[in-house]
């Protein structure tokens, strides 16, 4: 390995420790509660060594979620490949890995799917909303496999948007409850979140 292979990795090794420190603090301390200096103590390293990965918090914020996201959209694919081109088996697997990844990961999932600071600015709030962000395309993912459904006349003639935004929100409902309320004496696991997605798909179908 040449030396500015060497120092690539370095970087990146950095940066993803900057990240794994910021999506700790963020889940332990709130978002509003955490500093670049109290990161930058964390992995003690001076605040100007972040500064050279990252433009601000905000930043660091959006490159956390953006990486999450990336995770959850390559399980997409994944499942879309083992699902025998059947639609409705595509869109269990998807639903099913989106829950499966939020309990496996949630530290990831809060920061990306719980927690939402109120004081970010326009300019950030748009890279979140921009078509071209990680959450954006998995949701668009996902929508792709609703309407799919429903052009193979597997599910009734419905709105897609709203079907996508049904499964979503119950999936959300599932991980949330289960990561916040882990004492709660919830019956079986892997029982509840079969039969709740079942219900979902069953209710649609033909």
């Amino acid at each position: 390995m040449g030396i500015k292979e060497r120092r690539e990795r370095q970087k990146e090794f950095l940066r993803q420790e900057i990240l794994e420190a910021a999506r700790e603090l963020f889940v332990k301390e709130g978002y509003e509660n955490v500093s670049m200096r109290k990161i930058a103590e964390k992995i003690e390293y001076s605040p100007t060594t972040i500064y050279i990965h990252f433009k601000d918090k905000a930043d660091l914020l959006f490159c956390i979620c953006e990486e999450t996201f990336e995770k959850l959209l390559h399980g997409l694919d994944e499942v879309a490949c083992l699902s025998d081109n059947d639609p409705v088996k595509c869109l269990e697997a998807g639903i099913r890995k989106y829950i499966y990844f939020g309990l496996t990961h949630p530290n990831d999932y809060k920061v990306a799917f719980m927690y939402r600071p109120e004081d970010l600015a326009m300019e950030d709030i748009n890279r979140f909303l921009s078509p071209d962000s990680m959450g954006n395309q998995a949701y668009a993912r996902l929508r792709d496999i609703v309407v799919e459904c429903i052009k193979q006349k597997k599910f009734k003639e419905v709105d897609p948007e709203l079907v996508t935004q049904s499964f979503w929100t119950t999936a959300h409902g599932i991980v949330s409850l289960l990561i916040i309320k882990c004492h709660f004496p919830w019956v079986d696991q892997e029982q509840l979140i079969s039969h709740t997605i079942s219900s979902l798909i069953n209710n649609l179908k033909v």
